[in-house]
């Protein structure tokens, strides 16, 4: 999908592997039983979680990356790499 100009992202608890393969970008989860979800909050608090991944993912989407680069939900990014432009985005770079 990404030579075809797709973006894409791996929400994934085990980077080092998505680092290997070479994900371009990696959006770190929590543990293995789940990923995606922590049963150790409450539900509010576990909706909450899950809106920051998908907003971390979405963010990760819209970021130019030359190399696998690791996306943590919750926190803001150090130094970010620039904003993939929507036409690229979007695969509409042949018009």
């Amino acid at each position: 999908m990404e030579r075809a100009g797709i973006p894409t992202a791996l929400l994934c608890n085990l980077v080092s592997i998505a680092e290997r393969v070479g994900a371009p970008r990696i959006v770190r989860t929590r543990g293995i039983p789940y990923p995606t979800g922590d049963p150790s909050l409450d539900a509010d608090a576990e909706k909450r979680w899950r809106r920051q991944l998908v907003d971390c993912a979405l963010e990760a989407l819209q970021t130019a990356v030359d190399e696998p680069t690791v996306f943590e939900a919750g926190q803001a990014r150090s130094s970010t790499p620039p904003k993939m432009p929507v036409a690229a985005a979007a695969g509409a770079d042949h018009a």
